[in-house]
Order: structure tokens, then sequence, then C-alpha cells
């Protein structure tokens, strides 16, 4: 396949084993691990977990990734369709409150096909990408999808192309978010869990809470209250000073995140708020191939 399917569209040549362009994978989802999953908000987790397929590769260049060994070194397993598919199937067997799908975007050809079928258990699917979409991409998955879990890491360009590589990224995601509520409407909870809806994360960065705060106005000021959820996250965990990026190198202050929290507030922002304490390298999963 020659690759668009991300906002970079560099027509990338991608065969079923081999890849070329930015995320240098081929077409057949590469996964590294198939689990459940507790540490997600409670209403994906629920109280069994949520099912999550983290898939390797990624759109984004983030300095600060947690997750390189999948994002940047590749580690995975070529799967087919078919063995996707028995993934699911093990997943709810499991007793999963749903089947997460993690950094999914540049596998949106074949997961739309997969998602013809009928979801093991009929679980609801949770799309919990990057936010760095296409609309055209998206609007395939239409009707396979009930919960979408973007990220909103930045409005500003300079920001993003600073830390993503992506300066784009403010446009397109902003783009993304409003076809996902477009799709799914506003959110619905049943039994504590979100069946459908969109729910949008924004990971503090150290001494950008400023930037935070212009997240949270565009979501306030795009959508009506209650309508979409909030996640404010507090995760950040320094794996490192990421090279020529030393304030990136400390965790999160408590004065940071009770400067976010508070103006989450003052905004009547439905959804959650992270504690310091979910932070660390004790909450990064084991990429090892476990369920696959």
């Amino acid at each position: 396949m020659i690759c668009t399917l991300c906002p970079r569209q560099c027509g990338a040549l991608r065969d079923e084993l081999h890849g070329e362009g930015f995320c240098r994978m081929p077409s057949l989802p590469v996964c590294a691990r198939a689990a459940l999953h507790f540490w997600e908000e409670p209403c994906i987790s629920g109280q069994t977990g949520a099912g999550t397929v983290f898939f390797s590769g990624c759109t984004l260049g983030c300095v600060f990734c947690q997750n390189r060994p999948i994002s940047r070194e590749h580690f995975g397993k070529a799967l087919t369709p078919d063995e996707l598919y028995a993934v699911f199937g093990r997943l709810a067997d499991q007793g999963a409150a749903c089947i997460e799908l993690v950094t999914p975007t540049h596998f949106t050809h074949v997961l739309a096909k997969v998602l013809e079928r009928p979801v093991p258990g009929g679980l609801p699917v949770v799309w919990n990408s990057g936010g760095y979409e296409r609309r055209p991409a998206l609007r395939t998955l239409e009707g396979r999808i009930d919960v979408y879990l973007p990220d909103l890491k930045y409005l500003t360009p300079a920001l993003a192309e600073k830390y993503s590589g992506a300066a784009d990224y403010p446009e397109a995601a902003q783009a993304a978010i409003l076809e996902m509520y477009r799709q799914r409407g506003p959110a619905r909870i049943e039994g504590g869990l979100l069946k459908s809806g969109v729910l949008i994360r924004h990971l503090i960065l150290p001494g950008h809470v400023g930037e935070a705060k212009r997240v949270m106005d565009w979501v306030a000021e795009a959508f009506p209250p209650g309508a979409v959820l909030f996640s404010l996250m507090a995760q950040y965990t320094p794996v490192g000073p990421p090279d020529g990026f030393p304030e990136l190198g400390r965790p999160l202050r408590p004065s940071e995140l009770r400067a976010a929290r508070a103006y989450m507030e003052g905004l009547g922002l439905a959804g959650y708020v992270q504690e310091l304490g979910s932070s660390g390298e004790g909450f990064i999963p084991a990429f090892d191939l476990t369920g696959l």
C-alpha cells in the first residue's frame, strides 16, 4: 500500500512485513502486548480492566515518549487480521470491560476491516490515539468505534514541532476530535463505563501549565457542557532528560497540578484529574508480547 493514513501523508510503501516512511511499520499490524489494563480512567478500565492491545510504531516523534521500545525501536509481532481478531476474543474471555486499541492510527486500514466482524462479547471498542489523525481515515471507522480516547497534546504549533515533530498537530488534532464527536455524539455512561462518546486527554508537561489551560479553553468552547469528558493527566515520567530538552528532565510539581486542576474546575469540565502518584516507570507496561 501507498500510505496516506496520518496527517504526514508521506506516501510510504508498506507491504505486509516491511514499511518505509515515518512510522516504519509494515501494512500488517504489529503488536507488543495484549492484556487486561487497570490504569486507564475508571470509565474505561472498569472493575475488570480494559482489554488493551498496544500497537508498535507511531506517527508522532514525542521526545518525552515513555514507550520507546515500541514507538521508536519497533519491537513487536506482526499479526494477520484473523490473529488480531483472535486476540480480541481472548481478552473478552478474560472479562475485559472493553477492547482498547492503543496507538492504532497507522493500522487504521486493517482495523477498519477487522472491526467489520462482531466484537467478541459485544464489548465497546476504544480508539486510544495521540490525536494526530486525518478525517478521511477516521471516517472509515464510523460505526465501528464506540469510544474515542484522543490526546490533545498542544494547541501551539511551535511546541508541537519542538516536542513531537509535527507543527500541524494542533490543527489536525482539533479537526480529528470534532470528527470523533460527530460520529459518536455526547458521552454515554452506563454502569460506570463509558459506552459511547469522546474522552479527551491532556498530559501536563513540566513548565507548560499555560498550554494545558489553552487546551482546556478550546474543549470548553468547542463542546456543550458535559458532552465530552476530559482527563487531565499528571503521569509525566522523565525517562532521563531528553537530549536538548533539559526542561523536561523533571517530574510535574504539585503546584503545577493544583493550578491546572483549579482551572479545569473553574471551566466546569466534566471528567478526571490524575494524581501525581500515578507517575513513575512502574506504571509503564511490560512490552514482552504478552497475550500474543
